[in-house]
């Protein structure tokens, strides 16, 4: 088990619980994406959920999720072929219990979804089935053409507020987890309106998503930030697979302008994967040609941008028929109509970048993380279900399963330990002025250095001198950063990345091998005897939030 980063502290910023206003719910849930809601929506309504949102609850990775979702609809797919698939995927690291749990649950959660509102594509009165890379079948249920992800979020959104039961604070970031006596006891949060505030729990959900954005190439919006990541190692839950990072292997390429996601669905309807000079080079590359798994196009499309010197490669769909693909593809026809690009004629420009953190707080099936009154569904969570990498349209579809399973045990929990005392455990973190004399730090040049330099060392393909140089220049980073004491969400947002940048490039650094999504030019093979999970875990600050004093709140690093 590693441990690659001794902190200055346990707590981001200090706080006396007697000095700021307390909130009491049942449940607590940090996070307003797919997972987080469909957690909320499977507590009764005798208990009180409070979701919390760092921004606008639409606003979160599951919005913007194109593709679809997997399931076994069709009557001649099987359960045992997404199963395959799914293994194939995750390259042996795959747990098969977990692989076989969420595809099993899959068709029922999809007819939920239904049931709540959402508007499938249909023919013939049945969901229209598409096909991604890693099926076998056509098995993805997709919404609005390629708006999936908002069609979802809308529906479930609009159930959630429908609960009288569930409050949602929207705008308000979580800062860190409450501990006390090895339990998660609440968070600290913060919005401009409440300022601080300590929210205590009886039981707390972590559902934050990703971490796209400690990457200069990212399909991720700007809050895919690892909080939930950082927050927990803070607290010293166990995290596992930190060094998966999966990259999406066409994001629109357009110089001057955001990056933006171009579905695998192109691809799964026969788009063509092109260099500078017209060459198809993906049959090369793989015998499924561009229906190969992502790990396997994003590297091949990384080895032929290298090879031709040219930063991007193409999609090519001048070949098929281009009233279907419009309609198909609405909103990836509207953007790239904005760059004076027309997708039935013109080739377009794309290259890999961040999409998906496989790597997370490890939990079991229940999604119970190694930490007691925690829980974690979704992309912040490593369940066994991915491995080393994700098949398309899985993620979800895990939020989905994850989330009703986080609900369900909860309630059995909560029904188990019988009415609740409200009581303040005693949690206190003093706070540790910056010294006058240091630097004034440019928060905006410190993340755009972060990301160039995860991207160089800590992108598609890695190696051991790459590895090194940056473990030493995050590290001292975090030397002159994470002992700040900031007081606004882009300072927290930075500590977080920061913390959760090293812990990546330590697990990467440990997999002397390449499996998956993550690739060492200097370990080109996959490694029979380091088929295993890498877990990192902190250990957690006992006495400090025992006794709440000032010298051990504050911590010394082990």
């Amino acid at each position: 088990m590693l441990c690659p980063l001794a902190l200055p502290r346990r707590y981001l910023v200090g706080f006396d619980p007697r000095e700021l206003p307390h909130h009491f719910t049942d449940v607590l849930i940090v996070g307003g994406g797919i997972a987080g809601l469909r957690a909320a929506l499977g507590v009764p309504e005798e208990f009180r959920t409070l979701v919390v949102t760092k921004d606008e609850v639409r606003e979160s990775n599951s919005n913007y999720a194109q593709g679809g979702i997997a399931g076994v609809l069709d009557p001649e797919d099987r359960f045992d072929n997404h199963i395959a698939d799914t293994l194939a995927a995750g390259k042996g690291l795959c747990d098969f219990e977990v692989v076989e749990m969420v595809v099993r649950e899959a068709p029922e959660r999809i007819r939920e979804l239904i049931r709540w509102g959402t508007h499938f594509d249909e023919a013939d009165g049945h969901v229209l089935l598409g096909r991604e890379g890693g099926h076998s079948h056509a098995r993805i249920a997709h919404a609005l053409g390629d708006e999936t992800g908002r069609e979802i979020m809308r529906a479930m959104i609009h159930q959630a507020r429908a609960h009288r039961s569930i409050r949602i604070w929207q705008n308000c970031s979580t800062i860190d987890l409450l501990t006390h006596e090895g339990r998660c006891r609440g968070v600290l949060v913060w919005d401009k309106r409440r300022g601080f505030a300590l929210v205590w729990a009886r039981a707390v959900v972590l559902a934050t998503g990703g971490a796209g954005q400690l990457y200069r190439e990212t399909t991720n919006p700007p809050i895919a930030t690892a909080d939930g990541h950082a927050m927990a190692y803070r607290a010293g839950v166990e995290l596992r697979d930190m060094e998966f990072m999966q990259f999406h292997p066409t994001v629109l390429y357009m110089a001057g302008s955001a990056r933006h996601l171009l579905t695998e669905a192109l691809r799964g309807e026969g788009a063509h994967l092109v260099d500078k000079d017209g060459y198809r080079f993906m049959p090369d590359a793989h015998p499924l040609a561009e229906l190969a798994p992502r790990d396997d196009v994003s590297l091949a499309i990384a080895r032929q941008m290298a090879k031709t010197r040219h930063p991007n490669v193409y999609l090519e769909l001048s070949h098929l028929d281009p009233t279907y693909i419009r309609s198909r593809f609405p909103g990836i026809d509207r953007l790239c109509q904005s760059f004076d690009l027309d997708i039935t004629k013109d080739r377009i420009p794309v290259c890999p970048g961040a999409h998906y953190m496989i790597g997370g707080a490890t939990v079991n099936e229940l999604g119970r993380t190694s930490m007691p009154g925690l829980w974690a569904a979704g992309e912040v969570s490593s369940s066994g279900l991915h491995g080393a990498n994700r098949l398309a349209s899985n993620s979800l579809l895990e939020g989905l399963v994850y989330g009703a399973r986080v609900a369900e045990d909860i309630v059995h929990t909560l029904d188990e330990s019988g009415p609740w005392r409200l009581e303040v455990p005693p949690v206190m973190a003093a706070s540790r002025p910056s010294r006058d004399n240091r630097a004034r730090i440019d928060l905006d040049d410190l993340r755009k250095s972060l990301r160039g330099l995860m991207w160089r060392q800590m992108g598609i393909t890695r190696d051991a001198s790459g590895l090194q140089d940056a473990a030493v220049q995050v590290d001292h980073w975090c030397r002159y950063v994470l002992p700040q004491i900031f007081d606004d969400p882009a300072g927290w947002a930075m500590q977080n990345m920061l913390i959760t940048a090293r812990l990546m490039i330590a697990a990467a650094a440990e997999r002397k091998e390449s499996r998956g999504v993550h690739s060492r030019a200097d370990f080109p093979e996959p490694d029979p005897s380091r088929n295993v999970h890498i877990t990192i875990q902190y250990p957690p600050i006992r006495s400090s939030e025992s006794r709440g004093s000032r010298s051990s709140a504050e911590g010394s690093p082990p």
